[in-house]
């Protein structure tokens, strides 16, 4: 069985190299015949590859912003604590500070 097995994969790889042969030699009666279509190729694959390049910069300086943020936020809240007035109720009357009055009814 396993000498089946040994065949079977020897055939793959030896179908697997003729085929490649195959398509280079395609390859290169096509940048012999028409070497603007290889250019052409060429210039589509830089683009394609700019773009993802592109892409991948936005994505990273997306999360640097948000870093940046992130720690500029750290920052404030370090430098909140000595600005707050200090004692007991301190906190309560902050936060009660930013608690919208009621509406009057009429």
């Amino acid at each position: 069985l396993r000498l089946g097995v040994d065949q079977c994969i020897q055939k793959f790889l030896d179908v697997a190299r003729q085929t490649e042969c195959f398509f280079l030699q395609k390859r290169l009666q096509l940048s012999v015949q028409k070497p603007e279509q290889v250019i052409k190729e060429d210039v589509s694959e830089l683009r394609n590859e700019l773009q993802r390049k592109e892409a991948l910069i936005q994505k990273h300086l997306g999360k640097l912003r948000h870093w940046q943020q992130v720690l500029e936020d750290i920052s404030v809240q370090h430098k909140k604590p000595a600005e707050m007035p200090q004692g007991p109720l301190a906190y309560l009357e902050q936060a009660s500070a930013n608690i919208p009055a009621p509406m009057k009814q009429t």
